[in-house]
C-alpha cells in the first residue's frame, strides 16, 4: 500500500522560499504591520481581500505592465468596483458565466475582479488558443457573455453574446465603456459555495475540460500558497497567461499579500530576465520550457541574478540537466512542482534543500495540507515502488468539471482526484512520474510508461529534449519511438546510442525501437508537450531502421 501525507515541510508555494511562519531560505523575514498574516480572509474571499487590500495597500502598485501606468490598490478596487455596476447594466448577475478572450493584462484582471464582485463565473481563453480551439471552449462553456479583443474573437460562435473591447493597460480606458464612475455593486453575502471561476485543462491528451472553483477553494489555495521568497509585498512574473489555473486561482493570496503583477502579454525570456534584474525578483518561475528559454537568452549574462533565492517550476517534469543547469546559472535552489488543473494548482514539491537524487528525478512529497497515494486502475492502493495512478486529496481540488457529470463522477472519487498521471513511490518516500495513463502502451504483453523511458534517455548528454512515444508493429502491437531534440544539431545520437544507455537501466521491452530527430518538440498552449500532434508527427515519418530485439 502506498498512501502518503506530508511528512516534511517543502517549501509553501509555488513561488517560494519561505513558509508561512515567514522562515526564508536565508532566515527569518522580518514581520510589519503589512507583512502579518490574517486569521482568516474577509467575506466574499476575493471582493472582500481586494478591498481590504485596498484599505492597507492604497497606492502601492498592484499591476505592472510594459504598456501602461502602475495601477494602486486602491484604485483596482474603485475600478473594478465600477466596472461590475457596467456588468451588471449589460445583464451580468450571480451564477452568469463571463468568457474573457483578453490578452493577460489589466482589462482580464479588472473584468475578472467585477465578476467576481457581482457572484458571476469568469472563466478565461489562453490567447496563444487557435480560432478553433476558441469554438471548443465556448461551446463547452456556454457562456451568457464574452469579451473579447479584435484579433481573439475568431472561432467565438455567432450565437453567442460577445462584446469587443479594448485591450489597452491603462487604468483610465481598462473597460472604459462599463465603468460606472463613482458606483459600487451591492456587497455579496458570504457564501463559500458560490462558483467563482473556471480553468481550462491543457488539451494535450484530448479536448479542454473546465474546471470549476468556488470560494471555499480559492480561500484554501490562499491559505496553503500564501508567503513567498520575497516575504510581502513583493513582486511577481505570472509563469502562465491569466486564464490558466496558476493565476485564476492563486489571485486571492497574491492581493492579500500585496504581491505587485507584473502582467506580460506575450511571455518573452529577455524581458522576463530584465524584469528580475531591474526589480530584484527573488523567485524565477513558470515552466520547464520557460526556464530552458531563459538559460538559452543571450542576455543572460548582462544581468545580476544575487537577488534569486529560488527556482519554482511546475506544468510538467523538469529534466535532470535543466534542473542542474539552472541552479548553477541563477545561483539558487530548484523546486520542481507537480499539480494540476482539477487540483487547484496544489499538490507535490521537491525540497529547496533536497540533494540530487530528489530534486533531478522526483516531484517531491505531499505539500502540507495533500495526501498522495498510487493506486491500480480499480482503485485499490499498490505495494511501494510499483507503477499506478496518482491519486491526490486536498481543499483546493475543483467542484466538478463544468456541464460534465460523467467526467466529474470519473475523476473525483470519495474527496480524492484522480489525476490521470502515473506515478511511483521511492524508498525516500518522493513520487516519480511514469507518464499519463492514456499515454501508455503495451509492447509484446509488457506495459511501457513512456516517461519512466524519457528519464533514462534524456541522461544521454546529446539529447537537449525526448519524449517516447508508440507506434503500431505487426509483432509487438506497439514499439517505443524516441523523439528527439539533440543537443548538437550536427551531430544528432543514433539509435544505438540510445539503446545502450537504455539497456544499462531498464527492461529489454521498455528500450526505445526506433528514432526520429526534430528541431523541437510541439507544445500546446500552456507549454506542455502535446502528444497528440507528437502522435501525428511519429506516424507521418517512416521507420529509420527499429531495433528489432523482441
Amino acid at each position: 500500500m502506498v498512501s502518503t501525507s506530508p511528512t516534511h515541510d517543502p517549501p509553501s508555494h509555488d513561488t517560494t522560499g519561505a513558509n508561512a511562519t515567514g522562515q526564508g531560505i536565508n532566515g527569518p523575514i522580518p514581520a510589519t504591520a503589512d507583512s502579518v498574516r490574517p486569521d482568516r480572509y474577509p467575506p466574499a474571499v476575493l471582493p472582500g481581500i481586494l478591498a481590504d487590500a485596498g484599505r492597507r495597500y492604497a497606492d502601492r502598485p498592484a499591476v505592472e505592465s510594459p504598456t501602461g501606468p502602475p495601477i494602486g490598490y486602491a484604485d483596482l478596487d474603485q475600478v473594478s468596483d465600477e466596472v461590475a455596476v457596467g456588468l451588471a447594466h449589460r445583464g451580468l448577475a450571480e451564477g452568469s458565466v463571463l468568457l474573457l478572450s483578453l490578452p493577460s493584462g489589466l482589462p482580464y484582471l479588472v473584468a475578472y475582479l467585477a465578476a467576481a464582485k457581482l457572484g458571476a463565473i469568469t472563466a478565461g481563453a489562453n490567447p496563444r488558443l487557435g480560432a478553433g480551439e476558441r469554438t471548443v471552449l465556448a461551446q463547452t462553456l456556454a457562456p451568457d457573455l464574452v469579451l473579447a479583443t479584435d484579433d481573439l474573437v475568431g472561432g467565438i460562435p455567432d450565437h453567442l453574446e460577445v462584446d469587443l473591447v479594448s485591450g489597452s493597460d491603462s487604468a483610465s480606458h481598462a473597460l472604459a465603456d462599463y465603468r460606472k464612475p463613482g458606483q459600487r455593486p451591492d456587497r455579496l453575502p458570504t457564501d463559500p459555495d458560490r462558483p467563482v471561476c473556471i480553468c481550462f485543462t491543457s488539451g494535450s491528451t484530448g479536448d479542454p475540460k473546465g474546471a470549476l472553483f468556488a470560494n471555499r477553494q480559492l480561500e484554501a489555495i490562499a491559505e496553503m500558497d500564501r508567503g513567498g521568497a520575497w516575504g510581502e509585498g513583493g513582486h511577481l512574473i505570472p509563469g502562465t497567461a491569466l486564464a490558466h489555473v496558476g493565476a485564476m486561482t492563486k489571485l486571492g493570496w497574491q492581493l492579500a499579500a500585496g504581491t505587485t503583477l507584473h502582467l506580460l502579454d506575450r511571455w518573452k525570456a529577455g524581458d522576463v530576465l530584465d524584469l528580475v534584474d531591474r526589480f530584484r525578483i527573488p523567485a524565477i518561475t513558470g515552466v520547464a520550457a520557460q526556464v530552458a528559454l531563459m538559460l538559452d537568452d543571450p542576455s543572460f549574462d548582462d544581468h545580476d541574478f544575487d537577488c534569486v533565492q529560488a527556482i519554482v517550476v511546475g506544468g510538467g517534469p523538469s529534466p535532470p540537466d535543466l534542473v542542474t543547469a539552472a541552479r548553477r546559472k541563477f545561483g539558487a535552489p530548484y523546486s520542481n512542482r507537480y499539480s494540476s488543473t482539477e487540483s487547484g494548482g496544489i499538490g507535490l514539491a521537491t525540497a529547496l534543500d533536497a540533494n540530487d537524487e530528489e530534486a533531478l528525478h522526483t516531484v517531491g512529497r505531499p505539500r502540507p495540507g495533500v495526501d498522495a497515494d498510487v493506486r491500480d486502475d480499480e482503485g485499490r492502493p499498490v505495494e511501494p515502488g510499483e507503477v499506478g495512478e496518482l491519486w491526490l486529496r486536498t481543499p483546493s481540488s475543483m467542484v466538478s468539471y463544468r456541464h460534465d457529470p460523467e467526467a466529474t463522477a470519473a475523476t473525483l472519487v470519495d474527496g480524492w482526484l484522480r489525476t490521470g498521471d502515473r506515478a511511483r513511490v521511492d524508498d525516500q518516500g518522493c513520487y516519480r512520474l511514469a507518464g499519463r495513463v492514456d499515454d501508455m502502451y503495451i509492447r509484446g504483453g509488457y506495459n511501457v510508461h513512456p516517461q519512466e523511458v524519457e528519464a533514462v534517455i534524456s541522461a544521454h548528454d546529446g539529447v537537449a529534449e525526448v519524449a517516447v512515444v508508440p507506434r503500431p508493429d505487426p509483432v509487438m502491437g506497439q514499439v517505443g519511438v524516441a523523439v528527439v531534440v539533440p543537443t548538437h544539431p550536427d551531430h544528432p545520437p543514433t539509435l544505438d546510442d540510445l539503446v545502450r544507455v537504455s539497456r544499462a537501466a531498464l527492461a529489454a521491452y521498455k528500450v526505445p525501437a526506433d528514432l526520429l530527430v526534430v528541431d523541437a518538440l510541439p507544445l500546446n498552449s500552456a507549454h506542455k508537450l502535446d502528444r497528440r500532434v507528437l502522435s501525428e508527427v511519429v506516424a507521418e515519418n517512416p521507420s529509420t531502421g527499429p531495433n528489432d530485439e523482441r
